[in-house]
């Protein structure tokens, strides 16, 4: 049986540059989601919402490959970031950060599928977060770039991105902005973290 890699379906959205941005398109894609606030390395229901995702992410993935005879890869942690202060993210006050957290689903993954894996995962976590949902993302146009190093050490990037690279290129921010974490930073040493900063945009007086 063939397993498909959603990061390799999809690899131009998968494999920015580092040290510079790329403009791409990005088409509409299904996401497991919940979302939250405050700080992530201390609110509670980041840590549990995590713990959620990938539970019920395996349990869709072994559906999947039993019932529809379709394997796939469980993809990486991704999450939305934004804040009633945007430079909250420059300055790194997190505690002041809303999120959605998420991981990309292939789009055979059917509602009935998510609502089973829901209650097989709850059998271990107990009763599911409010807000667990599977759902469309479509972001459209939009500037990335890869960034390694400690999450912390973004803000000087995200300063260039917003306040260099979308003006000088007649651009203008639109969705919110977005992480992609291909580490583990339980593994990964901070200075090695790889983590993809995406950027939804629209073309100014063009609202596209």
């Amino acid at each position: 049986m063939e397993k498909l890699d959603l990061k390799k379906h999809h690899k131009s959205l998968y494999s920015p540059p580092k040290g510079a941005f790329a403009i791409v398109d990005v088409p509409p894609l299904s996401y497991l989601k919940l979302d939250g606030e405050g700080d992530p390395n201390s609110a509670e229901a980041y840590r549990t919402g995590v713990a959620w995702l990938y539970s019920v992410s395996y349990a869709m993935k072994f559906a999947s490959k039993a019932e529809l005879g379709r394997d796939y890869v469980v993809g990486p942690l991704e999450a939305l970031w934004w804040a009633d202060d945007m430079s909250s993210f420059i300055t790194r006050r997190k505690s002041d950060w809303r999120w959605t957290i998420m991981i990309l689903q292939p789009d055979f993954v059917t509602a009935e599928l998510f609502a089973r894996a829901v209650l097989k995962a709850g059998k271990k976590l107990g009763t599911a977060p409010a807000g667990l949902r599977l759902e469309p993302l479509h972001e459209g146009l939009s500037v990335q770039t890869l960034h390694v190093g400690s999450y912390d050490d973004e803000g000087p990037t995200l300063a260039k991105l917003h306040g260099e690279f979308l003006p000088a290129n007649g651009l203008r921010e639109t969705g919110h902005h977005h992480e992609i974490y291909l580490s583990d930073p339980r593994k990964v040493a901070p200075e090695k973290l790889r983590t993809i900063l995406r950027q939804p945009v629209e073309r100014i007086g063009t609202n596209k």
